[in-house]
């Protein structure tokens, strides 16, 4: 029989083990103490298994997972996503991050964008002992999606039949360059080439200026967000019908169907676009406009608001009774005049002046601000438009916080983005003796 003074210092050593895991667990796995979002979360108990890398994808599994949705990314063995290696920037390394991490290079600040609230296994598709794993992930699974060139993974025995074989009431979302059908489906999908090929360079830059790129990915991201609409539709539809569906969502149509009024303009009117770099081919004033220290945005939309424009801003009230300026028609056609006359009288002060003056009088305007001052941003403070998660690796980090709030509040981010591999051996576990993943106690 144990002594009173053993039991207790078996009870007192259990109790330190049992508080040094709590506090590795609130440290390594955000699970824990995570504040509600303003509903429950929706997708709780959807499985999703992400075959996706770079931006396009990872955006539309974010979002899933933001929504409740047990996600796993599955990644290359040795490099994982791409998005991993494109660094600088990185997060800073903390020297008590797990060992098993530690030949891993630092988290690049590109990966930490896109990938919050997943899990990581790295599986050898390849490998037949991989290809079985991943077959009865897509067993389990509700939701796949890829991104591979259409066909590549159908010759790996992953494509939507072999799928849909093992799982009918599997949803198959497939994200290209150009999609599943036409001469270019077997073409690569990049952002900036579709950006050139589908219309976005040709009107972005100034007139007299090259085609330029939009200053963020924002065909992948746009593509993304289609993807993770139709997904949420096939969930819908599967509930109705019981039967899986397999979404062909790319970059292409994604880009096309982003042209709006310019492409609207094209098919009713034949009307050919051009570049007009920060000003509005059909509204003027309605550009960015320089001060004496910086830039402001002015959308004076309507006859209306020109008129506080001219006779509060410029103090120039004859320009509402001139015909060349007191329609939007005419101050299209005599863009440069007026333009130039609202450049004059903006330049003799700072952009602090403007603001103020700006303020209440009911015209749209903006400064034209850097990411740090973004950030600072009194709307982006008062909204919270970051969140703060611990990373196993990192330490402390910001991201930015999903961007929809329900009654309120933002939904939560439970995980921390995944370091390579984190979850490969609890994975296995959940496997062990049904074949059934499953997520862990939180």
């Amino acid at each position: 029989m144990l002594s009173c003074h053993a039991v207790a210092g078996v009870s007192r050593r259990a109790a330190v083990r049992s508080l040094s895991l709590q506090k590795a667990r609130r440290r390594y796995n955000t699970d824990t103490n995570v504040r509600p979002g303003g509903i429950p979360p929706p997708l709780k108990g959807i499985k999703i298994l992400d075959l996706t890398r770079v931006l396009a994808g990872p955006t539309s599994t974010m979002l899933l997972a933001d929504l409740g949705a047990d996600v796993i990314k599955v990644e290359e063995v040795s490099k994982g996503d791409d998005t991993r290696s494109w660094s600088p920037p990185s997060a800073p390394e903390r020297p008590d991050g797990p060992p098993e991490a530690a030949h891993l290079p630092p988290e690049s600040a590109y990966f930490l964008a896109v990938n919050r609230n997943k899990r990581s296994i790295t599986v050898n598709f390849k490998d037949p002992k991989g290809l079985e794993i991943l077959h009865k992930l897509v067993q389990q699974s509700d939701v796949l999606v890829e991104n591979f060139i259409s066909g590549k993974l159908a010759k790996l025995g992953l494509g939507w039949e072999a799928c849909q074989k093992i799982n009918p009431r599997l949803i198959y979302a497939s994200i290209t360059g150009y999609g599943q059908t036409g001469p270019y489906r077997t073409a690569a999908g990049y952002d900036v080439i579709v950006e050139a090929e589908a219309g976005l360079m040709h009107i972005t830059g100034e007139p007299d200026g090259p085609p330029c790129k939009v200053g963020v990915a924002a065909t992948d991201v746009a593509t993304g967000l289609y993807a993770h609409g139709a997904i949420m539709a096939a969930l819908l539809s599967r509930h109705q019908t019981g039967k899986g569906v397999w979404i062909d969502c790319n970059l292409f149509d994604t880009q096309i169907a982003g042209l709006a009024n310019i492409a609207s303009n094209y098919l009713i009117a034949g009307k050919e676009a051009s570049r007009h770099g920060t000003s509005h081919p059909s509204i003027v004033p309605y550009q960015v406009f320089p001060c004496r220290d910086g830039f402001l945005m002015i959308g004076a939309g309507n006859d209306k608001q020109f008129k506080t424009l001219a006779e509060k801003i410029l103090k120039k009230p004859e320009l509402v009774q001139d015909p060349k300026f007191s329609t939007n028609q005419a101050r299209v056609t005599n863009r440069a005049e007026i333009v130039q006359c609202i450049t004059e009288v903006l330049m003799k002060h700072d952009r602090h002046h403007w603001l103020h003056e700006f303020t209440g009088l009911g015209i749209p305007f903006g400064p034209i601000n850097n990411i740090k001052q973004t950030f600072e941003h009194p709307q982006a403070v008062a909204h919270g438009i970051t969140v703060e998660v611990e990373h196993p690796r990192a330490g402390n980090i910001k991201l930015v916080a999903p961007a929809v709030s329900y009654n309120g509040k933002r939904m939560p981010v439970r995980r921390a983005p995944p370091w390579l591999s984190q979850h490969t051996t609890e994975l296995k576990v959940g496997f062990t003796g049904t074949g059934i993943y499953r997520e862990p106690d939180s």
